[in-house]
């Protein structure tokens, strides 16, 4: 009864409910129309034929195309419709600017490391060609004087962020796709209100879509309150909206410019299994200590001068590293943007999988893919790579789960190896391959993350936390469920009815 009354209470029950009224009101008032029908259903297909058009001469990705033109001809009195509520990206002029101007200064405080480059080109051209196409398309370079840790359960990371964000004296940054209540963000709210009182600098972005089922409304004035400096990205609001499309999916914390952290963990009692919902959650972190933080720092202010234009100078808050840091290996975090027409979440992905000799293991909690990774995936397993995915075994969407699984049977053919969490939910964003390089991230491999949403990842180069990432992946396998072909056909009318019609919707989902 507590449950239904917090999801009736709920800032999305009430939007949901305005949004079906004003489709009511909408339907009605066709019905007082409804001499006009045959006018009306012209009208309507016009304009999903006129969008159509538009999505033959776009210069996108022709499976994302696909996956809209699809649907609109199958439903093409609301397809056009459809599509402009959920598909087309509409950026004002307001919010153009910002993005000019938060770019403009984001490039203006990073630089290339050329000699660092140098060295990269002469131990795998490769890997730096990787390292050279992070840098040009997410502006954040490559870094040597860094260790990274990584945690591949969320109660450690908690752990050791609490520590962390105890010892910071000058400023605190978080950006969250999902803030709930509970004690993991109880816990952590504490030590920032007296950070606050210390005279610590504490800024907070979370996402307010991400959020909406685990927070009050209003809660970026309950945070202004007690000092925070706080932004609700892109506030849910009771109307279809555009930018409802375009989350901040990303994960990031950064104390005083010395330490950064990222990965699949939100800051939600699920992600410390304090709450069990969907079997146990097995999530990544990854925890940056050294020169490679600032990349951190510049995503947050990035995102942060989106809404509030406060930050000229990003070095401000960078950190004079002068002591050297333990650790070895190659360490590039960067991000991805919905807004500038380059996948760089996808094609790092893509890269490392034509980089791959020997094996490439995956963690994706979705997977939604389009022709260009589902070819890559299979060619690398037809020319003899060790491909293997891990996906949840307890789903958190039935719909995205019974998409995912949809895939199975292509990829298997090929020799890709799949493989289903058992114990529960697996939310890692991990990919390795040949003991030498990795990505840890925000990044799911489906259309959200590769198209819509902003994210985050780190890359990393013959770094330590590789062999922790190994040795997480094998301990996951021993662990998980292999499908095999006979399973695919088992669920032969999820695998080949139900899910080839959600496929039609994969862009919505």
């Amino acid at each position: 009864m507590k449950k239904l009354l917090h999801f009736v209470l709920n800032r999305a029950f009430f939007t949901a409910l305005i949004v079906l009224l004003q489709v009511g009101f909408f339907l009605l008032e066709i019905s007082r129309w409804a001499n006009h029908y045959v006018q009306i259903a012209a009208a309507l297909r016009i304009l999903s034929i006129f969008i159509v058009i538009y999505l033959i001469w776009k210069p996108n990705n022709p499976a994302v195309k696909l996956a809209w033109i699809v649907p609109i001809l199958v439903f093409p009195l609301f397809g056009g419709i459809m599509y402009l509520a959920f598909g087309h990206v509409i950026i004002s002029r307001k919010l153009r600017d910002s993005i000019q101007l938060s770019d403009e200064l984001l490039r203006k405080n990073m630089s290339a490391h050329e000699d660092i480059m140098e060295k990269l080109d002469m131990e795998n051209p490769s890997i730096a060609n990787q390292s050279r196409y992070l840098y040009l398309y997410s502006g954040m370079p490559v870094w040597e004087n860094t260790n990274a840790t990584y945690y591949p359960d969320g109660l450690p990371y908690w752990k050791q962020l609490l520590e962390d964000l105890e010892s910071a004296q000058n400023f605190i940054f978080l950006e969250y796709f999902i803030l709930g209540e509970g004690t993991m963000w109880n816990e952590i709210l504490k030590i920032l209100e007296k950070k606050v009182h210390q005279g610590v600098e504490v800024r907070l972005i979370y996402d307010d879509v991400g959020s909406v089922f685990k927070l009050p409304r209003h809660y970026d004035s309950f945070m202004e309150e007690k000092g925070i400096k706080c932004v609700a990205f892109n506030k849910l609001i009771p109307f279809m909206t555009i930018v409802l499309n375009n989350r901040d999916h990303r994960k990031i914390m950064v104390i005083d410019g010395k330490i950064g952290y990222t990965g699949g963990i939100n800051l939600a009692d699920e992600y410390i299994n304090y709450e069990t919902v969907y079997g146990y959650w097995k999530d990544a972190g990854i925890r940056v200590e050294g020169e490679a933080v600032w990349s951190f720092t510049a995503m947050f202010l990035q995102i942060w001068n989106l809404f509030r234009h406060t930050d000229e100078d990003y070095k401000l808050y960078r950190y004079p590293f002068t002591e050297r840091i333990e650790g070895r290996g190659y360490i590039q975090p960067y991000g991805d943007t919905p807004f500038d027409n380059e996948t760089v979440g996808e094609n790092a992905y893509l890269n490392m999988i034509g980089y791959a000799k020997r094996y490439f293991y995956a963690f994706t909690p979705y997977l939604v893919i389009d022709n260009e990774m589902c070819t890559a995936l299979k060619l690398a397993a037809k020319r003899g790579v060790d491909v293997r995915i891990v996906t949840p075994g307890i789903p958190d969407k039935k719909s995205i789960y019974w998409l995912t699984q949809s895939y199975y049977q292509n990829l298997i053919e090929s020799g890709v190896k799949i493989y289903q969490y058992t114990p529960g939910f697996i939310h890692s964003k991990c990919v390795l391959c040949d003991d030498e390089a990795a990505i840890v991230g925000t990044i799911n491999f489906d259309y959200r993350s590769f198209y819509h949403h902003f994210e985050c990842g780190v890359f990393l180069y013959h770094a330590d936390a590789i062999n922790a990432i190994k040795k997480d992946m094998e301990d996951t396998f021993l662990l998980s469920e292999r499908i095999t072909m006979e399973w695919c056909r088992e669920k032969f009318f999820k695998m080949n009815v139900i899910g080839p019609i959600l496929k039609l919707f994969s862009p919505l989902l």
